[in-house]
């Protein structure tokens, strides 16, 4: 048995270590690492709550808004607040922008160049791959910069700027829309649209969101192997048995995306058990903070994160983390584009999990059919707004009061939850999607999901950032700033 120390490392957002046990040229056990503590949680404490609007976006500059939506959904709760449907429109379009760029962030810059690494030399698609994913030189990572950099110019019409948007409150958006930039922004999005039916699928987004099952993924991928990213992906996931490496714990949950007006959501929200492939419903009481692990006082044990505690205790025996161990019903779950998709019933990530569970292959997969769904709906939201009437309520916030706010980042699920006490906030606790992900282990030994996943993971002869954990690392796309409050 030896062990191996993996990190920091690069393209991720955040600091990260990954210790691992080997024998046989096979990962036995890993324990993750997030070596940085921020300290958000006890700097809200104490604040007014509205205020909890200007922190919780500085928590991360990549997903700053899914920070201010999970906290203006927790104010909203406190205070009984509800948008307008033109608020609800503009906050899911804001919220799809920084999304689905971090989903196209994540294909072309942080996943999809590790297939330009000389250990894939001999592979009859490397040089193809250097040429369109080299990290400097890649045509086509340059021409995905482009498209990123345009579509965040939405969020300056919207929003104000990104990152750090400050237009989103609990009534709504505090930004109204005028019908010309409606229109404006409509174009944007199908320049977009246009993006990725050109260079990532080479195919009408309708007919990606259409595919039905594996097979017809794999009928559709023949019919022109080498056209488009999205094609190509496919031909290198077969090639090195993606679908086969960091296997999950086989249940997905997902609050819920992109809520309605009508009080249903664009993607639906429950827990997906693989096993007797069921979607049960979410019981938002029954999660559970375990600190044992963790640099963080355990003081009685797994706690709901409305009574969660944020204290550091760096010297605590047996701890190797920051990040605390969320658990649902005392089960680890896997969060992510994948859940989302599977629990809303999509058949081909339904059918694909049911093959292979979670996996490198099914992740990513699940996240590039997730920008092929988004896209139009994003367009439908635009036509329905209505310039002439609310975009935001205003509202009085409760000197005492509860709430929590679940929302979905690209990641997977963001929770917020808010105890405020004579005006000022009592508790403020933060559960994002790598918390769960890379959870370190409970009090009874469960590693995480991440730690499950490199499990069995292979390590070549002399490789010391072993290429098939970092594929598997990056198949959950960290964020580990947003993990360690």
């Amino acid at each position: 048995m030896s062990r191996l120390l993996v990190g920091p490392f690069n393209r991720v957002e955040g600091d990260l270590e990954v210790s691992l046990e080997i024998k046989d040229s096979r990962v036995v056990t890993a324990q993750v690492n997030a070596p940085m503590y921020r300290g958000f949680e006890q700097i809200l404490r104490g604040k007014r709550p509205h205020d909890a609007l200007v922190y919780v976006p500085r928590i991360c500059g990549i997903c700053s808004v899914s920070q201010s939506v999970a906290s203006a959904r927790a104010l909203a709760d406190m205070g009984g607040i509800r948008m307008p449907p033109n608020g609800q429109h503009v906050t899911n379009i804001i919220l799809a922008t920084e999304n689905l760029a971090d989903h196209l962030t994540h294909f072309y810059l942080f996943f999809m160049p590790d297939f330009t690494r000389p250990t894939y030399a001999q592979r009859t698609w490397h040089a193809e791959a250097h040429r369109r994913f080299d990290p400097t030189t890649g045509e086509h990572v340059r021409g995905a910069i482009a498209a990123r950099q345009r579509w965040f110019t939405m969020l300056g019409t919207l929003a104000g700027k990104w990152p750090h948007t400050q237009s989103l409150e609990p009534g709504g958006s505090s930004r109204a829309v005028q019908a010309a930039e409606a229109t404006r922004l409509l174009s944007r999005v199908r320049e977009f649209r246009r993006f990725l039916e050109h260079q990532l699928f080479a195919a009408p987004l309708e007919t990606i969101a259409a595919l039905s099952s594996e097979a017809a993924l794999w009928d559709w991928q023949a019919q022109a192997p080498s056209h488009g990213d999205f094609r190509f992906f496919l031909e290198i996931a077969r090639d090195t048995s993606l679908a086969t490496l960091g296997p999950g714990p086989g249940r997905f949950l997902s609050y819920g995306a992109y809520p309605q007006p009508d009080g249903e959501f664009a993607f639906a929200r429950g827990v997906w058990h693989a096993d007797d492939n069921a979607l049960a419903a979410l019981d938002e009481q029954a999660i559970r903070e375990d600190a044992t692990h963790a640099w963080l006082a355990d003081t009685g044990g797994p706690r709901h994160p409305r009574s969660g505690l944020t204290i550091p205790a760096a010297d605590k025996p047996g701890s190797y983390t920051w990040n605390k161990a969320p658990r649902l019903a005392g089960q680890v779950v896997e969060t992510g584009a994948i859940a989302r998709q599977v629990a809303d019933g999509h058949p081909l990530v339904r059918d694909v999990v049911a093959s292979y569970g979670g996996s490198v292959y099914t992740r990513v997969l699940a996240r590039l059919l997730e920008l092929a769904r988004v896209v139009p709906k994003m367009e439908e939201w635009l036509a329905q707004l209505r310039p002439h009437e609310p975009f935001c309520v205003v509202s009085t916030l409760p000197d005492e009061g509860v709430g929590v706010g679940l929302s979905e980042a690209a990641r997977g699920s963001l929770g917020h939850w808010l105890v405020a006490s004579h005006g000022r906030i009592e508790n403020y606790q933060i559960i994002a999607p790598t918390t769960w992900n890379f959870s370190p282990r409970d009090a009874e030994g469960t590693p995480g999901a991440l730690e499950r996943a490199l499990e069995g993971a292979p390590v070549l002869a002399g490789e010391t950032t072993p290429v098939a954990v970092q594929h598997i690392v990056r198949s959950f796309d960290p964020c580990m700033v947003c993990t360690v409050h």
